[in-house]
């Protein structure tokens, strides 16, 4: 399986991940200001007068020219999907500690919905279904449980990193450049 290539903003903020036949047709149109990485894919186009074949190659982190979103989306966090959040938890339940297949966890509002909690990445952590159902409609504390790690809001450099499970290791190391020291990602 082909990996993603990861573009970036002219700043250099994470913009998207894309299949490398998007990240040629950047190039083909010279959109793209500056490449970082490793060379993943070389295409070869037709043969020109001096008998020359064309070819565009592309690097693992392309910068399309034109997109500058820079501060302001790197306050922005991501929207909240059970993907996500099973990934920043590593699919760790917040009560128990064990690791689940996905199919055996769900969303638990530390503050319930019903009582007023919000639906937001500081107030959802992965639970087990047995520890979700012991906890009901009640705050950890009311059920006896303990939150075993505090539930944050990923920034987009973590967001890109648990949106894709196929990261080349020099796109990893640009992303976790702008990912905090206090981040799960970093143990």
């Amino acid at each position: 399986m082909d990996p993603f290539i990861l573009t970036v903003d002219m700043s250099g903020l994470p913009q998207a991940w894309v299949e490398i036949e998007e990240a040629i047709t950047y190039h083909a149109k010279q959109m793209v200001a500056w490449s970082l990485g490793e060379r993943v894919a070389t295409f070869h186009g037709g043969w020109g007068r001096d008998g020359q074949r064309s070819e565009i190659e592309t690097k693992s982190i392309i910068a399309i020219k034109g997109s500058v979103h820079g501060a302001r989306l790197l306050t922005n966090s991501p929207g909240l999907s059970n993907p996500l959040l099973f990934n920043r938890d590593r699919q760790l339940c917040a009560y128990c500690g064990e690791r689940f297949a996905v199919r055996d966890l769900s969303r638990d509002h530390i503050v319930p919905v019903s009582r007023g909690g919000k639906n937001q990445w500081s107030n959802v952590v992965t639970a087990c279904r047995s520890c979700n159902t012991r906890k009901a409609n009640r705050t950890p504390e009311e059920a006896g449980l303990s939150l075993l790690y505090v539930p944050y809001a990923p920034n987009r450099y973590e967001h890109f990193i648990l949106k894709n499970r196929r990261i080349l290791a020099d796109q990893m190391e640009y992303l976790m450049s702008g990912v905090p020291r206090s981040s799960r990602l970093h143990s």
